[in-house]
């Protein structure tokens, strides 16, 4: 079993959103999550009926809860229910910060409550003096920026269905995405800051409006707003809104009208149009942040993400408790290591979510936060990729002793978490906590079976959840979302990931299962080989391939070194006898090579199957997933990997 590294104290669970919402339903859990996500799964309709009246969802729920079909997701829930995401977000007319936004160049600006439902309201105005209809498509390629709020939330309101991009992706990328959906309009920004570099890109709106010629009007607003907008070409996001009438008309819609399009990551292929509902990830975000986040009224969110990520649609979702949200645009560690963190200091922040890797980083780079008061952070949440057990000691050593460490996991498919935290449970390392409230999740074996505590396997949902795709775009006779789902077990979602549950009722993620390595016949998951690969002193980061090799599969390992530091047979020889050691002969990898820099997506993870398939001389579809392309060519022709 491993070790305990935090446990709610008893006041903190008994005045829990999760223990009173557990009153209201009249159910009485002991305070065991075990048994209380037992019952929302035996008894769904009950459940999500229940929880609409808890999270006091505005809109019309209807008579029936979920009408089911016998072909998974063809179920619908609220399927005669009204609403208006926007009017959901859109509550609180005060005079407190609603969202507050720090550029890394020093530029801080803030909104009201009052002011943002008055801007929503006239550029939602605007929007239809542009013939900008309900279905239609509105693209946007921004930073994440307080305008880039409005327009999304502008464009929920009147039915139109929103996709961004962050300006960091390339011409082909925003195209590759964009053009697949025909959008009537784009909304854009002259430039942006990323490490210390101020970023132009209007080129890149010139080469994008030529290739997407859907594209009807473009809207542009200033990153700094106190400089005047010298594009004439392009209609001012500001003039909009001033020049328009303040329109409170909030039509509702049905509970699964499309709200926007995320994409794949693309790097095996076209990035697939992934299609969310609006009451479908409003009552999934209420549930997780209500219930398994604990955020309330008043409280305060801040994710460090791009518009391009899904934490970023994730992270409005938190407005609907009454929360403020908090946007950082630019470089995590520019201008110093510590940026985010003085940040939650400055607001007295109390959800801090960043990616793994970000807290990677810090431990790598020995940083210590005890110069910082981060008395007000309750949770932190960590997603992206797994979070290694080495993190999980050093968050709590260094960053905050009392703070509740959520790892999360689900994705761009559901916009939320399939496993996540609570506070009836404790926080052991290396593990997330628990099942997500309501959704059917489990771990089967490759005959589609239960596994037990400690056997790895695929993570799969057993009943249809409110946060399933309700299409992907263009995909006319849903061929695509059956082969991205329920290709591998009949009506069961395959989420494509490897995952083991432990005796603590938690879950260890494993690593993807399209890039599960099998030497020998024996199933290894990558998070096994970079958990320990990551707590070795002189390495920074890995990446593991398997390689086709005489009739079998042998281990490829990559590592960046600390301070460039050489990668002597020494060196080698420990990193091997430590995998050996604890994890098995069969983990060790064959060849371990050092490299200049790991490949990664625009969201920070890393691409092992585009390494794999250069590595095989195969063909990379897609090369504008990558964020930092130059780094593949390394791995081209390696000799080590011709013998």
């Amino acid at each position: 079993m491993n070790k305990k590294l935090w446990q709610p104290s008893q006041k903190r669970t008994q005045d829990s959103i999760l223990e009173d919402f557990s009153n209201f339903i009249k159910f009485k859990s002991s305070k065991n999550f075990k048994k209380l996500w037992k019952w929302s799964v035996s008894n769904p309709e009950i459940f999500w009926d229940k929880f609409w009246d808890y999270s006091k969802i505005i809109g019309d729920k209807g008579q029936t809860i979920i009408k089911k079909n016998e072909i998974f997701n063809k179920s619908k829930f609220f399927p005669d229910s009204k609403l208006n995401y926007s009017e959901n977000i859109l509550k609180k007319k005060s005079n407190n910060i609603a969202i507050n936004f720090m550029s890394e160049n020093g530029n801080e600006e803030s909104i009201s409550w009052s002011l943002l439902y008055e801007k929503v309201c006239k550029f939602s105005h605007y929007l239809k003096t542009l013939n900008i209809k309900k279905g239609d498509r509105v693209v946007a390629y921004v930073p994440n920026k307080i305008e880039s709020v409005i327009s999304f939330l502008a464009c929920a309101k009147n039915g139109i269905i929103w996709s961004s991009c962050s300006p960091d992706f390339g011409t082909q990328g925003v195209v590759d995405r964009f053009n697949q959906i025909e959008p009537k309009l784009l909304i854009t920004c002259n430039y942006y800051f990323y490490g210390g570099k101020k970023i132009d890109i209007i080129n890149n709106v010139k080469d994008i409006l030529k290739k997407i010629p859907s594209i009807k009007h473009t809207i542009i607003f200033s990153y700094n707003p106190k400089e005047k907008n010298q594009l004439s070409n392009y209609l001012d996001f500001y003039k909009a809104i001033n020049i328009s009438k303040k329109d409170e008309f909030f039509e509702r819609f049905d509970f699964n009208h499309p709200i926007y399009i995320l994409y794949s990551s693309g790097t095996t292929g076209k990035p697939k149009c992934i299609t969310h509902g609006a009451g479908n990830v409003l009552i999934e975000h209420n549930k997780e942040f209500m219930l398994h986040c604990d955020m309330r009224d008043g409280e305060k969110i801040f994710y460090y993400t791009t518009t391009g990520w899904m934490m970023w649609n994730w992270l409005i979702g938190g407005m609907a408790t009454g929360s403020s949200i908090y946007l950082f645009d630019g470089s995590p560690t520019y201008p110093k290591l510590d940026i985010l963190l003085e940040y939650c200091q400055n607001n007295n922040i109390n959800l801090f979510g960043v990616s793994a890797k970000y807290i990677d980083h810090l431990k790598n780079e020995n940083y210590s936060s005890k110069n910082l008061n981060l008395n007000s952070i309750k949770i932190i949440t960590s997603t992206g990729s797994p979070l290694s057990e080495e993190s999980f000691n050093y968050v709590y050593e260094n960053i905050k002793k009392d703070v509740h460490l959520a790892s999360i996991a689900g994705g761009t498919d559901m916009v939320g978490c399939l496993v996540l935290g609570n506070l009836y449970s404790s926080v052991y390392k290396g593990e997330i906590q628990g099942q997500s409230l309501g959704i059917d999740v489990d771990v089967f074996n490759n005959n589609g079976k239960s596994t037990e505590d400690g056997e790895k396997g695929e993570l799969v949902v057993k009943q249809p959840f409110p946060s399933m795709p309700i299409k992907f775009w263009g995909d006319k006779n849903g061929e695509k979302y059956h082969k991205a789902y329920f290709k591998k077990f009949k009506n069961i979602w395959y989420h494509g990931d490897f995952i083991e549950r432990t005796s603590n009722n938690g879950f260890i993620m494993r690593g993807r299962s399209d890039t599960t390595l099998n030497p020998g016949g024996v199933r290894i998951g990558t998070a096994e080989i970079y958990q320990q690969v990551e707590d070795i002193d002189f390495i920074t980061e890995g990446l593991v391939v398997g390689q086709d090799y005489k009739d079998d599969v042998r281990i490829i390992l990559f590592v960046t070194t600390k301070k460039n530091e050489t990668l002597d047979n020494k060196k080698i020889d420990f990193i091997k006898k430590k995998i050996r050691k604890n994890c098995s002969p069969k983990h060790v990898p064959a060849i371990i090579i050092k490299v200049p820099e790991i490949p990664r997506t625009k969201s920070g993870k890393i691409v092992e199957l585009a390494v794999k398939k250069i590595i095989s001389g195969e063909v990379l579809n897609n090369e504008e997933a990558i964020a930092n392309l130059e780094s593949l060519e390394f791995f081209k022709n390696l000799p080590e990997l011709k013998v």
